[in-house]
């Protein structure tokens, strides 16, 4: 596609200030090009309506074919250059995120793009130094941090050595998912002040576990993972972490996986935890947004992505891989005559609870909204060991998630068309509101969007049909150091950026729109245990299974945020 700059500039987002150096002030764009031929208008309504891929016209899967892993590394090798020469990460509030998103907004500026940032505050939260839990008696052992624990995010700092108290426990666990261990007042009757508090997962909420345990004198809290068997969300036995939602918790506070938690319960056992971070309430960091002068203002698709990685490492995979989807897809389209106006986000502070997103939407007045008729969003497209995942708009899956808002099955069915038509299998994944989608299913935006799998383990049925192994991680390096350039899958890398591509064409050319006529209001609750891809919403009860904001996959996998600053662990 040739360059063609844009003089013409949109209605900036609501709450935004445009990024220095950016275009020209708001003017109103009357030209819209002619809808492609075979392009059919979208029905109202949710998972009833006709088969989205009668959007899928051979303009729209031709669109999604030009690009390319090649074009998609381009960016990904500058964000990870971006990381290196800032300390290995680029977390929201860093100078590494600050760079990453003068990256993207000098592209977005030089293709043409009206470019602004949304400036928010938010609670910051890093560890300065490596976390320590070790058991002292009866025997002496090491648990090693990113397989065997992790701390939560928001934890506060500490250094103590201690007996280990059980609290409430279920062992063994019962079939079903009932504990309610730390959930009450009572749980602590007989606990004593100075003890480590050990805590099962189950029914309340991260941070309600970690207060009570602090208000009854426990000098730190380890809380482990609840022991059912099973697969993908339903497995509640790996590593877990999450949020506590707060930095008001002065004691250290990590989670395990069951099995450390199951060894930490044996009476007598004594540890050493330590935990040295810092938070701060008042952090500043920004959103970044890239908006077409084309089409309609009042019917805006809009794709997202979150910008930020976790403090402790660079983020290609997580998520890099959608921010360079999404970029790539902007850069394709920028002389697109559509009919729809296309709108790009770039979220900041995800990794710390979707905070960019939630922002965003919440700062939105009621009439801005309501003129954004379709959310497509991308967390992770390029897992090493992935499987081609989509968001369960028509709740049609297995594990229960969000209500989807009416007109999100249909997204489903064209990002389904897409892949059918390049021969590629695809299964799945949970809709749960994890990731950067949430707010918007929230107020009632159908949204969808892919996803290639975090730290749950490929099931045997997955390896045969996506390829990769069985019983490894869909990507190993998730929230960790090694999520580099090397962490991506090419392929998945190049088959997503096309399906985005693809979608956001055929729902730029479409004459009506899933959110056409939607209702306003709440329509989908939030998740339980802490923010982000898998993380639930902390402050929530705990009802729905472990699991990179995404949502998890369905038979394999819930995409984990809450987890450390950044997603880390399941539950989410």
């Amino acid at each position: 596609m040739s360059l063609a700059a844009v003089s013409t500039a949109s209605a900036v987002p609501a709450g935004a200030a445009p990024v220095p150096g950016g275009g020209s002030g708001p003017a109103a764009v009357s030209a819209v090009s002619t809808v492609p031929t075979g392009v059919e208008p979208v029905p109202e309504g949710g998972g009833s309506e006709p088969p989205g891929g009668s959007l899928l016209t051979p303009d729209a899967k031709r669109f999604g074919l030009s690009i390319t892993s090649a074009d998609l590394k381009r960016h990904l090798r500058r964000l990870q250059d971006i990381a290196g020469a800032n300390d290995g990460t680029r977390a929201a509030a860093t100078p590494g995120y600050d760079a990453s998103l003068a990256y993207v907004a000098d592209r977005l500026r030089e293709a043409g793009y009206r470019v602004t940032s949304q400036e928010f505050k938010f609670s910051f939260f890093r560890e300065t130094a490596a976390p320590v839990l070790r058991r002292t008696r009866p025997s002496v052992k090491a648990y090693v941090p990113g397989t065997d624990f992790r701390t939560m995010t928001y934890s506060g700092s500490g250094d103590v050595t201690a007996p280990v108290q059980g609290v409430d426990l279920v062992l063994p666990p019962r079939r079903t998912s009932e504990s309610t261990s730390g959930c009450e007042r009572s749980d602590f009757s007989t606990f004593v002040r100075g003890n480590i508090a050990l805590i099962q997962r189950g029914t309340c909420s991260f941070q309600v576990k970690a207060e009570q345990a602090e208000a009854a004198g426990a000098s730190g809290v380890i809380i482990f993972n609840e022991g059912q068997a099973g697969e993908g969300p339903a497995d509640r036995r790996p590593l877990l972490g999450g949020s506590i939602n707060t930095s008001t918790v002065r004691i250290p506070v990590v989670g395990t996986s069951f099995a450390t938690g199951e060894e930490l319960a044996v009476p007598g056992t004594r540890v050493t935890l330590t935990v040295n971070a810092e938070s701060a309430p008042d952090r500043r960091t920004r959103n970044l947004f890239a908006e077409s002068p084309w089409g309609d203002p009042d019917k805006v698709v809009m794709l997202g992505a979150h910008l930020d990685s976790v403090m402790m490492g660079p983020g290609i995979n997580d998520n890099g891989s959608g921010t360079a989807g999404i970029l790539e897809t902007a850069l394709a389209a920028k002389s697109l005559r559509t009919k729809n106006r296309l709108r790009f986000a770039f979220w900041g502070a995800e990794e710390l609870g979707l905070l960019g997103s939630k922002h965003y939407v919440a700062a939105l007045p009621p009439a801005e909204r309501a003129k954004i008729k379709v959310y497509l969003n991308f967390d992770m497209i390029a897992s090493p060991n992935h499987v081609f995942g989509i968001y369960d708009g028509d709740s049609s899956g297995e594990v229960p998630g969000a209500t989807p808002p009416p007109g999100s099955g249909h997204i489903e069915k064209l990002f389904q068309a897409y892949f059918t038509a390049v021969g590629e299998p695809y299964q799945d994944a949970e809709f749960s509101g994890r990731s950067d989608y949430g707010p918007f299913i929230a107020v009632g935006i159908p949204s969808g969007g892919l996803f290639t799998g975090a730290e749950r383990l490929k099931t045997a049925e997955e390896a045969e049909r996506f390829g990769g192994t069985a019983g490894v991680a869909y990507d190993k390096c998730y929230h960790q150091a090694c999520d580099t350039i090397a962490n991506i899958n090419d392929k998945a890398l190049g088959v997503n950026g096309g399906a985005i591509a693809a979608a956001a064409f055929a729902y730029a050319h479409a004459l009506e729109l899933p959110g056409s006529g939607r209702p306003s209001g709440p329509q989908a609750p939030e998740g339980p245990e802490g923010p982000g891809k898998g993380a639930a919403t902390p402050g929530a009860p705990d009802t729905t299974g472990p699991g990179t904001g995404a949502g998890g996959l369905r038979p394999g996998h819930d995409h984990d945020h809450g987890h450390g600053p950044g997603h880390g662990g399941l539950l989410r």
